[in-house]
């Protein structure tokens, strides 16, 4: 009888990678948890020839699980070494753990045929890449189980901010993962975070911010979280549900926004756009119904 099908225990971590990026490797996460292997690695081959360093540590998982995956260790070397230089926490713990069950393979240049050729490695075949899907008008946002697991993994403290963000957003009618998003860049869930701005809280509000929306304790986690979302639905309705615009100017102020016709071209504001877009993936704010 033939082994099981190895399944994933956890969701893909929630990273900023580029959407393209972390869509595949969510797509190989649902097809290995549905048993399907096989799928799993053209998903995350594909991933892994556009440089994800996560997928590359999923393939190299498969390869070490060989169920109907070609079972080759050395190739597993390559890979965990590739996105553990890159610093994939979770490719390192398991290069370390190899080693000390004296199962290292001394790592080289070759590569999965995946990478190379665009096929997968089934049983030591080539099976060519099936087409992807048609991508919907409007992406959606980040799947609820890839946050959660973020979530469950923060620490006690910045995990009770976090539940409260996911409790708080939908009465302001913002999705939560956005709200989490934008609190993991502004103080990365630290109530007492204060900027060389001056901007304070889970939420960095300055003064004239906290003021405009009611807030009288910035410091105070759930009224800094209060007037945040305040502000942030505030934005959203202004520019049409514009996730790069309403970050940006949650970022600059949309005064720079108007100003400059769009994501002003500042390098810190670019990059935080980008980033907020990278966790949330929709160009557009889609509410939890």
């Amino acid at each position: 009888m033939a082994a099981p099908a190895a399944r994933p225990t956890d969701a893909p971590d929630w990273t900023d990678e580029p959407p393209v990026l972390s869509r595949l490797i969510e797509r190989g996460f649902a097809d290995q948890s549905a048993g399907q292997p096989v799928a799993a690695a053209t998903a995350y081959c594909q991933a892994a020839r556009l440089g994800s360093a996560e997928a590359q540590y999923l393939l190299a998982r498969l390869y070490l699980e060989g169920v109907d995956v070609q079972h080759d260790a050395a190739l597993a070397a390559n890979l965990l070494s590739a996105a553990a230089q890159r610093g994939h926490v979770a490719a390192q713990q398991t290069l370390s753990d190899q080693a000390a069950q004296g199962r290292v393979s001394a790592p080289s240049a070759r590569l999965p045929d995946c990478i190379e050729t665009g096929g997968a490695v089934v049983m030591g075949v080539i099976s060519r890449l099936p087409p992807l899907p048609p991508a919907p008008l409007i992406e959606p946002p980040v799947p609820l189980e890839v946050v959660q697991r973020f979530v469950e993994r923060l620490p006690q403290d910045k995990r009770r901010h976090a539940e409260m963000i996911k409790r708080l957003a939908p009465r302001f009618d913002v999705d939560p993962r956005l709200a989490l998003a934008i609190v993991r860049m502004e103080s990365n869930f630290e109530a007492d975070a204060l900027s060389s701005k001056n901007a304070m809280g889970l939420m960095q509000l300055i003064a004239d911010t906290a003021e405009r929306f009611g807030v009288r304790d910035p410091w105070n986690p759930e009224q800094n979280v209060r007037g945040g979302l305040a502000y942030l639905r505030f934005l959203l309705q202004r520019f049409d549900g514009d996730i790069a615009l309403a970050s940006a100017a949650y970022n600059a102020g949309e005064g720079a926004v108007d100003r400059h016709g769009g994501v002003p071209p500042f390098a810190e504001t670019r990059e935080y756009v980008r980033r907020i877009l990278g966790f949330y993936r929709s160009p557009k704010h889609q509410p939890l119904m």
